[in-house]
């Protein structure tokens, strides 16, 4: 027995279970807060109406093992132990179930994606459960190839789950905390009450959306502890009521009472379903919010926490309602009439702070989603604030935050109830459940190779689920389920608007940019003078000359003597490794000297700050330089027009390779210094760039003499080149694309951010060129 194998074995197991623990406890804070408070409101919400209590109890059985054997099939089976699997290398939710899809499928709706983003290690990182790859998988997979249309409906389904995501994003703030301050009901009049509610929830959201921008990891430090004593409160409560009301309620989980339910309420029973909806309300963030913690470590705080609180709270409130047959007005069976009145204010208190929880928690994860849709195209760009520096996917963005304050207002204050509000919140919810449902049978077959019959069973057996609860959700469309349909279609609208100009906009780059013979025909000085410094040169192309350049050349006197054509592009991985970011080529024979480098992103990768992006992109082309020759261990793929791209990480991953030093810094084995000739200015105002370069291999003088010139180039600074595009329909077109791109798209580009690395780029260096583009 290798003893000293098992003593260094262990320590290794206790930390990873103590970080298991740890995430686990952390997540009850930030995943579990909307799931939490349901009980809040869905007895109220579902005898709204549509039943009502009788003496006989069926109704409150009926509901009761409805809400039972929908949090145990749709949280618990389908997402904590089917859905969870489907990750994207560690992050969830539905963009993350469309990139995995795009990756074992070319279904991607990103225009400029190249066979060197397959290399990439987050590509192959996915672990496939089965290896035997099904004939119907194959077919499947060529026909989502070929057909484009196939390509669009998955998109525009995975766009649909989005807005149904951020419609949410609306609507479970303003119920939660509606539902929490409807607390107030049992001390004062209805009358009375009906003053005060509104506006202690519109002050309560006010406050919520007004500390966003500190960020979740300032304000939220009392998020666990908060919901935890609310689930111990709601499952002391269910167990107080079943043993003092009524301890035989628990025959009520028998699914025979669904039966008899349905058999006595009919269509009022089939209605109220949409109210039991709202049981499972903050499930889907269980998947959202996977990429912040771990599979297991959700899968245990629910199991063993969550779950069994609801249940017992669910079961308590039953027990309280089944022996009080008579209650004076429907809006008095929510949850605190079944709490008892010496602890009510208690209660009151921590639901509140468990509901303002729940809502941080769903806005949080809007703006994550809306920052995966801004990387993959499919949304304007707009500022993102990273609140974090530890936690990647803790991010503010004021836009998105303010407009969704303004929307959670607009909802409590037109609705003031939560009758309507949770019909709302359930069609949101539903549908996002029935999207992921969708997606998820696609990958059983295409990305886990399983057979097509599992795949079947699956989408029947929850899809039936979900189809039951949409269609009593969608039912009361004209009493509240409109909002996330009209909310849905505005952000759907916007979304593909955006796409479709995008991919417009690029397909014109395409189609127009500059032949590498052109290039050829004007010599290395390009037929001007070449100046001191970089000219930075932003382009969408990963290949070819953009035609900006071309304007460039011929309207200009002069240009810099280093040119750089910089694309920097998403691509359907949540992170690109710091080793593999760059991709590095040269543009026509080396002494033009002109190079292009790619810039690759995940949809969660956070983008670095301007100065430190500079240094990357001329340590990469430095250490591409170096580099270029046959015996070079660094890996080159083929791209169009012949140019050969080196895969270069960034500077911090590439402790071997060229590392920049600028100023005064004391380094050993520096090749050359380009201080400046001519006229002598102030010592502060110049500034000397260095490189260091590793000792072994040495460098030829050619090489030596390259870097000297970037050296000289990048000390004398560095100038963007950024296009200025104005989109116009081409004459002829039909009136929708005339909408959609002269309006639409063009408000759309007018009020968006430009690219992140050029947000604070000094004005002075900064050159903005116009083009028009007939798309």
């Amino acid at each position: 027995m290798d003893l000293e194998g098992v003593l260094s074995d262990s320590p290794l197991k206790r930390d990873s279970w103590k970080t298991v623990l740890t995430l686990a406890y952390q997540s009850l804070g930030v995943v579990y807060g909307d799931l939490s408070t349901s009980p809040l409101y869905v007895y109220k919400s579902a005898f709204a109406e549509d039943i009502r209590h009788s003496e006989t109890n069926e109704e409150i059985y009926g509901v009761l093992s409805f809400v039972f054997w929908t949090l145990t099939l749709i949280p618990l089976v389908k997402y904590v132990f089917i859905v969870l699997r489907a990750n994207d290398n560690g992050e969830g939710g539905t963009f993350a179930l469309y990139s995995l899809l795009c990756r074992y499928a070319r279904v991607s709706s990103l225009p400029n994606c190249q066979l060197a983003d397959e290399e990439l290690s987050e590509y192959n990182k996915d672990v496939i459960l089965s290896n035997d790859k099904s004939v119907f998988g194959s077919s499947l997979k060529s026909t989502l190839e070929k057909y484009r249309v196939l390509q669009k409906v998955l998109l525009i389904l995975a766009l649909i789950g989005t807005c149904m995501v951020i419609g949410d994003g609306v609507l479970t703030p303003a119920l939660s905390v509606f539902s929490a301050v409807s607390g107030l009901e049992l001390s004062m009049s209805k009358e009375q009450h009906q003053y005060v509610e509104v506006p202690v929830a519109c002050a309560i959201l006010v406050f919520l959306f007004a500390l966003q921008h500190y960020g979740t990891h300032r304000v939220g430090f009392l998020f666990a502890p908060v919901v935890i004593t609310w689930l111990l409160c709601i499952s002391a409560i269910g167990v107080y009521n079943i043993f003092h009301w009524n301890p035989h309620v628990y025959q009520a989980l028998s699914p025979y009472y669904m039966y008899k339910f349905l058999k006595k309420t009919q269509k009022g029973g089939w209605m109220s379903l949409g109210g039991i909806l709202l049981c499972i309300t903050g499930s889907e963030a269980m998947f959202a919010d996977l990429g912040h913690f771990s599979q297991l470590s959700i899968q245990i705080a629910f199991t063993f926490v969550v779950y069994p609180s609801l249940i017992l709270a669910y079961m308590g409130q039953a027990a309280y309602l089944s022996k009080h047959h008579i209650i004076e007005n429907d809006y008095r069976i929510g949850f605190y009439v079944s709490v008892p009145e010496k602890i009510r204010w208690p209660v009151l208190a921590i639901a509140i702070l468990a509901a303002v929880v729940g809502s941080q928690a769903i806005i949080t994860g809007t703006f994550s989603i809306i920052k995966q849709c801004s990387a993959l195209g499919c949304f304007p760009k707009v500022k993102i604030i990273h609140t974090s520096s530890k936690v990647h996917g803790q991010i503010y963005i004021p836009e998105i935050n303010w407009t969704l304050m303004l929307l959670c207002l607009a909802v409590t204050v037109g609705f003031r109830d939560t009758k309507h509000m949770g019909n709302a919140s359930g069609l949101a919810v539903i549908t996002v459940m029935l999207v992921t449902t969708c997606l998820m049978s696609l990958v059983i077959v295409l990305c886990w190779h399983k057979n097509i019959f599992l795949a079947i069973c699956f989408i029947f057996f929850f899809g039936s689920i979900e189809a039951l609860y949409f269609s009593a959700s969608l039912i009361k469309f004209r009493e509240g389920a409109w909002v996330p349909i009209a909310l849905s279609l505005i952000f759907l609208i916007v979304m593909y608007v955006w796409h479709y100009g995008t991919v417009k906009k690029y397909e014109f780059d395409v189609q127009n940019k500059v032949s590498i013979n052109w290039l050829l025909s004007l010599g290395p000085n390009l037929g001007i003078v070449r100046v001191r410094g970089i000219g930075l040169i932003h382009t969408e192309l990963v290949s070819g000359i953009p035609a900006i350049f071309s304007h460039f050349v011929t309207n200009l006197p002069a240009f810099h003597q280093v040119v750089v054509f910089l694309c920097v592009k998403s691509v359907p991985v949540p992170h690109v490794r710091p080793e593999e970011r760059f991709l590095v080529g040269r543009v026509g024979p080396k002494e033009y000297r002109l190079y292009r480098c790619i810039a690759r992103y995940g949809y969660r990768d956070i983008h670095k700050d301007d100065v430190e992006f500079e240094k990357d992109l001329v340590c990469s082309i430095a250490e591409f330089i170096r580099s270029e020759r046959p015996e070079s261990n660094l890996g080159t793929v083929d791209l169009e027009n012949d140019e050969k791209m080196t895969v270069v990480g960034t500077t911090s991953s590439n402790l071997d390779g060229i590392r920049l030093s600028e100023n005064d810094e004391e380094l050993s084995e520096i090749v050359g210094s380009s201080e400046q000739k001519g006229p002598q200015y102030p010592e502060k105002l110049k500034k000397r760039v260095r490189f260091v370069v590793p000792e072994s291999p040495r460098i030829d003088l050619d090489t030596q003499e390259e870097l000297r010139e970037l050296m000289d180039a990048r000390e004398a600074g560095m100038a963007f080149i950024l296009g200025h595009c104005y989109v116009r329909a081409k004459r002829g077109s039909s009136l929708m694309k005339k909408l959609v791109i002269n309006l639409g798209y063009d408000f759309l580009r007018r009020n968006s951010r430009g690219p992140r690395y050029a947000v604070s780029i000094p004005h002075a260096s900064t050159l903005e060129v116009g083009m028009i583009y007939l798309v």
